[in-house]
């Protein structure tokens, strides 16, 4: 399948946008600033933790006049929510908290969230709002194979689909086999999942016999881990699907804290009346102009059992200007995290970089890992890759050799290659894990 030969149809024409979507420039701004005031003082007031890190910096809440002047405040990483585990950065009473969800804890404790009654209806307002940006509509039924439970994908993308009066199909994930029957005897017309995990239920529907094309799909929202252009087409290719993509994090909000639209699919539009978001230099937190990369942060403008001031996202990214929703900036496809980045023999090397080549080479499947592991006093990096179902010899030795000199030459390193039969390395149905460090300590 060549991207000439696909069927994929035109893309949903936006409907009528809400008051937000039609706000000018001034408008919005003039909304965050009254919002982001808001939610200074509330933070200062009613979380220890701000009032001790404003005071450490200098700064109170009415200091900020204009929204420049958040860069005077103290951002907020993922080691604050931890050390103020478990509700230790709450700013209602617990009798007002109507819902808590937290992250894996996988590296250390959890980061955990709450939510109130107004929480819980602005975050499924701007799941629905996202939905219909990516090309979702009333009325439409939605196969949700994100992750139910303290994960935010599945709870939050499923009140955000009946908010938009849609009808939830709450599979989760797993059970791959069972998605595919799900698939072609519910007849949804848009999934939501990881895009690995897509890769994975297309790869089910190919072992059945069934042409991923056939089904009733028309558009995938993926989220919950980098996936790069390259994946983009793969997927649209291979299903016949409008592959979008949906941003968020717990700490933040969870999904819906912006979204590719599906006429352009030219980038994240942040949903600013909710969210102001910051570039800043990842090494020492400098505020960067739009147009430049570097590491996202968060405010949020209308949290009120979690208010989070300058979140750290990790996230490696650029604020551009609003094209299908002009007054709002959008957010170029996340290009790896700056605690995801390899630095081998001083060359920084991000998996996204790994993927774009593996997927563009032929007679590899989408499906690799990367393993760094000590070479006498030097690190070293290892791609495994399964080959395509229909790969010879020929092809995978092929495939090894090209992944390689790509990676040389276009990142700069040199890794191994070892071709893997298909079905080898474990799936995901979550967030995907690609880098194994195996390093000597």
């Amino acid at each position: 399948m060549t991207a000439t030969t696909r069927r994929l149809g035109d893309a949903p024409a936006p409907e009528t946008l809400d008051a937000a979507e039609r706000m000018s420039v001034d408008e919005l701004r003039a909304l965050q600033l009254s919002r982001l005031q808001w939610t200074l003082r509330h933070a200062y007031d009613n979380v220890p933790h701000y009032r001790r890190s404003f005071d450490a910096a200098g700064v109170r809440p009415e200091d900020c006049r204009e929204l420049a002047d958040i860069a005077a405040f103290p951002m907020t990483t993922k080691a604050d929510l931890r050390d103020n585990y478990p509700y230790g950065m709450f700013a209602v009473p617990q009798s007002e908290v109507r819902r808590i969800h937290a992250s894996s804890g996988t590296t250390g404790r959890p980061t955990v969230v709450g939510y109130t009654a107004q929480d819980i209806e602005d975050w499924a307002g701007l799941i629905a709002r996202s939905i219909r940006a990516a090309g979702g509509r009333p009325g439409q039924r939605v196969h949700n194979a994100y992750g139910y439970g303290l994960f935010t994908g599945g709870l939050g993308a499923h009140y955000g689909i009946e908010k938009l009066g849609a009808t939830a199909i709450p599979i989760s994930g797993g059970m791959t086999p069972r998605q595919v029957q799900l698939i072609m005897d519910f007849e949804p017309d848009v999934i939501m999942v990881t895009p690995s995990y897509l890769l994975t239920i297309i790869d089910e529907f190919e072992r059945q016999g069934i042409d991923p094309r056939s089904s009733t799909l028309k558009v995938g929202i993926f989220g919950a881990e980098p996936w790069t252009e390259q994946m983009r087409l793969e997927i649209e290719e291979r299903m016949d699907i409008h592959a979008v993509d949906i941003y968020g994090l717990s700490e933040v909000m969870g999904p819906g804290v912006s979204q590719e639209c599906v006429e352009t699919k030219d980038g994240l539009h942040v949903w600013e009346d909710h969210f102001l978001p910051e570039v800043v230099d990842p090494l020492d937190a400098t505020p960067l102009p739009d147009g430049e990369e570097g590491e996202l942060l968060f405010t949020s403008l209308t949290k009120q059992a979690l208010p989070i001031i300058r979140y750290r996202t990790r996230d490696l990214t650029t604020l551009l200007p609003g094209t299908a929703r002009p007054s709002m900036r959008r957010m170029a496809k996340i290009t790896g995290r700056s605690d995801d980045m390899i630095i081998l023999r001083g060359v920084n090397v991000f998996p996204t970089q790994i993927e774009e080549i593996v997927l563009r080479t032929p007679g590899l499947s989408p499906h690799f890992q990367l393993h760094l592991t000590t070479q006498g006093r030097l690190d070293a990096l290892g791609v495994r890759v399964e080959a395509r179902p229909d790969a010879s010899p020929a092809d995978r030795a092929a495939g090894a050799a090209a992944l390689t000199k790509a990676v040389k030459d276009t990142v700069g390193v040199t890794v191994t290659c070892e071709v893997l039969d298909p079905d080898t390395l474990e799936r995901s149905v979550g967030k995907l894990k690609r880098l194994y460090d195996e390093r000597d300590r």
